[in-house]
């Protein structure tokens, strides 16, 4: 084999291993950006008992958040708001609050007027309602608002919703759809979280989605809010309202599954832990790998730790209290991200 034959294969193993090498760094850099992963924000329901008695305002949140938790994700409850969402004065200073403590404002979670009221008056005048909610989350530098769609008060009172599941669709479409042309000229996405009455069952709620074009349209889904009916109250109270149970309920595994295609984020709703950290009722790992195979990534997932509000205000003492039902909801999330990250 003369020189410059041999020369030329010792380049070309070269040039192959090049090659390689390249086709390999591509394939790791893929497996790298495909990495499944997710940011923690703090949904400020995990303060509710605090708020509701005062020993807390929205005004404090932001720092509470990021102090006591190293949380910069912050989502808001439009209550705690206390109607000032339309004085500019406050929301000045809540954004300077968040700004100089480098937070990111991502959500607004509103419990407003009912969207899906079969009343085109009402309905229309609901609409209108939540317009002042799109402005506020604008100027915060929210990326969403979070809407009702069905009866609140209804769920909670331990009634049933007024309509038929078909008629109540109709008016989500017509209702919700106008709230979301509103808030896409804002480029404000508006996301609907299984909450209440017939927006629990997630076939519904994603027969909804698919009947509006919208861009900034969305779920949110809520592991622990898949009952569709509950209880009658005894009393009217927060802790009567607290006491009832749930007597039917939507799988809440399959019900994530059927709403990921259409999730804008996650809430990791907590109420208690057994001694290894673990949700008493829901399995992280088994949620998120759900989660995980939908190929949802890189989103905001909420801590909503709603225990210490059963515990401050519903007397059951045997629930963690607001800071440790935060860290341990934190902690939780953290060690799925380790297991499936």
């Amino acid at each position: 084999m003369n020189s410059n034959r041999r020369q030329f294969i010792s380049q070309l193993g070269l040039a192959t291993a090049g090659l390689s090498l390249a086709s390999m760094d591509s394939l790791f850099a893929q497996n790298k950006a495909a990495k499944f992963t997710f940011d923690i924000s703090l949904a400020e329901f995990s303060f509710a008992s605090e708020l509701y008695g005062g020993k807390m305002t929205n005004m404090d949140f932001p720092a509470r958040a990021k102090n006591d938790y190293d949380i910069s994700i912050l989502e808001y409850v439009s209550g705690f708001f206390n109607n000032k969402h339309t004085d500019q004065t406050y929301l000045n200073e809540l954004k300077k609050r968040c700004d100089d403590l480098g937070m990111k404002n991502h959500l607004i979670m509103v419990d407003g007027e009912n969207l899906t009221a079969l009343d085109d008056a009402a309905r229309k005048k609901a609409v209108e309602a939540h317009y002042p909610w799109v402005e506020a989350a604008k100027f915060l530098g929210c990326t969403s608002i979070r809407v009702n769609l069905g009866d609140a008060m209804a769920m909670l009172s331990g009634k049933k919703e007024e309509g038929t599941p078909a008629q109540l669709a109709t008016a989500a479409v017509d209702g919700y759809g106008k709230l979301l042309e509103f808030a896409g000229k804002a480029g404000i996405n508006v996301i609907v979280e299984n909450h209440f009455g017939v927006s629990t069952d997630p076939d519904w709620l994603v027969g909804v989605m698919k009947q509006l074009p919208a861009k900034n349209k969305g779920l949110l889904p809520d592991f622990g809010n898949f009952c569709a009916e509950r209880s009658k109250p005894a009393t009217m109270d927060l802790k009567g309202i607290m006491a009832t149970t749930c007597v039917k309920e939507h799988e809440k595994y399959e019900g994530v599954k059927k709403m990921m295609p259409y999730a804008k984020g996650i809430s990791a709703k907590t109420h208690s832990f057994d001694d290894k950290g673990n949700d008493k009722e829901t399995d992280f790992i088994k949620m998120f790998n759900i989660i995980k195979a939908s190929g949802w990534s890189g989103g905001i997932v909420g801590v909503e730790y709603e225990g210490g509000l059963m515990r401050d205000m519903g007397g059951d003492m045997s629930k963690p209290t607001n800071d440790e039902g935060i860290r341990q909801t934190k902690a939780l999330l953290e060690r799925v991200l380790e297991e499936l990250g």
